[in-house]
């Protein structure tokens, strides 16, 4: 089984001292990857994201920092699911299908940027998955992150966990 922990819109900039709750810190600890959905801000938190397994993260919006560093969009295999990630969905209305076009062979969608938790079936069967922000709740009931499990090519798991 892999175990994916999924954060976005962490906003936390090198030297800042803001910090990742200590739910995530805990979820992290039991990670195999960990997936962020950009507005990382600062390769710190990269740094210490890679302290807890393998990173993969794209650009969000306040990313510059990061440019070249990590991309824009992603695509990867977890046991088997494909999984596509991307900072902007852009806007609720049309999202489904307009994901299933951007990323047409994955099975889960991550994306981050409104800091509003996102759980939903998309086109196909396609899984639009967005935590929120564990740091920056805007207007969201509280901070979260998202937990992905994954066993023999199947998404056996997926749920928004508040922090």
């Amino acid at each position: 089984m892999t175990r994916a922990v999924v954060l976005a819109d962490t906003h936390i900039a090198d030297r800042s001292t803001r910090r990742l709750p200590t739910g995530a810190c805990r979820e992290l600890e039991r990670a195999d990857v960990i997936l962020h959905a950009g507005d990382v801000v600062g390769e710190e938190l990269l740094e210490q994201l890679r302290s807890f397994g393998p990173v993969y993260a794209v650009l969000g919006n306040n990313d510059r920092g990061l440019v070249g560093l990590i991309p824009e969009t992603l695509e990867l295999d977890l046991e088997g699911v494909r999984v596509g990630m991307v900072h902007d969905s852009g806007a609720t209305a049309g999202r489904p299908a307009r994901m299933r076009r951007r990323f047409p062979s994955c099975d889960v969608v991550v994306f981050g940027h409104s800091h509003q938790p996102v759980d939903a079936e998309g086109v196909d069967g396609q899984r639009l998955f967005n935590p929120g922000s564990p740091t920056q709740r805007r207007r969201a009931p509280g901070h979260t992150i998202g937990l992905l499990e994954i066993r023999a090519g199947t998404l056996v798991r997926h749920e928004i966990v508040t922090v």
